[in-house]
Formats: structure tokens, sequence, C-alpha cells
């Protein structure tokens, strides 16, 4: 089976993707971990303003098979978030790279992204 790994963002080792643009990462899950996951019925997320570092918890997503936390790429503030989710948590499977992002985070550093993984790493370790 092959899952989609846009080459456009970074990865980390617990399945999580950033996408940078002008300062403001927007993270989300991999279509691999939502595969992995199965039918996502919940997730819960932080609040605008929380302040992250890069690597803590932010959040989890609930499926029928499982229970996962969620971790954050970057340090920053949290700017925005999907409040999409919550009505409509199957967005994470159906579209996990676009309508089921689940937060937006003003990096403090953005050099913290050059420490995630490639697109190529990344799919060497799901392979």
């Amino acid at each position: 089976m092959s899952f989609d790994v846009p080459d456009d963002r970074r990865y980390l080792e617990s399945h999580e993707w950033a996408l940078e643009t002008d300062g403001v990462v927007r993270v989300g899950i991999s279509d691999f971990a939502q595969d992995e996951l199965g039918d996502v019925v919940f997730v819960e997320l932080p609040d605008e303003g929380d302040e992250l570092e890069g690597g803590d918890e932010f959040g989890v997503v609930e499926s029928i098979k499982a229970v996962s936390d969620l971790y954050a790429p970057v340090g920053g503030e949290v700017v925005a978030i999907n409040d999409e989710l919550f009505d409509a948590p199957e967005l994470v499977n159906e579209d996990p790279f676009g309508e089921g992002w689940m937060l937006e985070i003003e990096a403090d550093d953005l050099d913290e992204l050059e420490a995630l993984l490639s697109a190529d790493e990344y799919s060497d370790q799901i392979a």
C-alpha cells in the first residue's frame, strides 16, 4: 500500500506534518497516520494563544481503534485551530493534508523545521 507524502512539508517520526508559509506553520497528521488510526471520531486541540515548545504534546486524536497524542513540530504561539474538526473529525481521514489540518503555529524559530524528516525520509520510515 502506498501513502501520499507531499514533498512540500516536513514530518515528525510521530506522523505529524508541518507546512510553513510566511513564518506560520500549519500542522496535521499524515495519510499513513490517519489510515493506521481508522475512522477519527474526536480531536482535542489547544486554544488559540497557547504557547508550545517543539516536541510538546498539543492534543489528542481519537479513532474507533486508538487514542493518539499529537506533537508540535515547532515552538511558538498557536494562532489558529481548525474548528471544523470539532463537528467533522472525519475530515482528518478524508483530507489529511488539506481540510483535515489541525492548527497553525507562529514559529519562534523556523530552523526547527530543518530537524524534521524530509518527505523522502518519512516515506522510508513508513515503507
